[in-house]
């Protein structure tokens, strides 16, 4: 499995979502050596990499939160949890989606 966490450098929520993926990493039993950390640093790369908002977490590749007509671009996401609309996924979304993946 590979993990990586793609952020921009205004983004104040991927350092909340860098914690609560290694968290959810370490309830999962995946070795935390797997998360990649990748600053997006222009538009063009966003679009590129079909960046839909900061923090992303990809799973393989893979973005197990994306919502389809999310613009692509350098701006913040938001997340949708138990606790309503926050800055990064919770831990336990994540570790189910590890799961899943894994």
């Amino acid at each position: 499995m590979n993990v990586t966490l793609l952020y921009f450098d205004g983004c104040p929520n991927w350092h909340e979502a860098e914690r609560r993926v290694r968290q959810a990493l370490a309830v999962a039993g995946v070795p935390a050596d797997v998360l990649i950390l990748r600053r997006v640093g222009t538009a063009e790369e966003a679009e590129r990499l079909a960046f839909r908002g900061s923090p992303t977490i990809l799973i393989d590749g893979a973005d197990p939160f994306a919502e389809p007509s999310a613009p692509v671009g350098l701006a913040c996401r938001v997340y949708r949890g138990p606790d309503g609309v926050c800055g990064a996924p919770s831990v336990e979304d994540l570790t189910a989606a590890f799961r899943v993946t894994g």
